[in-house]
């Protein structure tokens, strides 16, 4: 991982077309996210209302990558 990332939390707020999404962070911010690879390969189902980790480059903080999907009590 690299070490000019900024992670944060977030839930999903709307599903866009090309495995993209908007995610809801938890200070208030919204931003643009893509699904990671170890996520797209291991076929893990993102939907709405799902809690995620997310990458932010320092560069661009409207623009993120899901990491990680969190888990819930209802999911397991």
């Amino acid at each position: 991982m690299k070490q000019n990332l900024i992670e944060m939390e977030g839930v999903i707020s709307e599903s866009l077309p090309n495995a993209m999404f908007r995610v809801c962070l938890d200070n208030g911010c919204e931003v643009l996210a893509h699904i990671s690879g170890k996520i797209r390969r291991n076929y893990i189902r993102i939907l709405l209302g799902d809690r995620v980790k997310v990458e932010l480059s320092p560069y661009d903080l409207t623009k993120g990558r899901i990491t990680y999907r969190l888990r819930t009590k209802s999911n397991g």
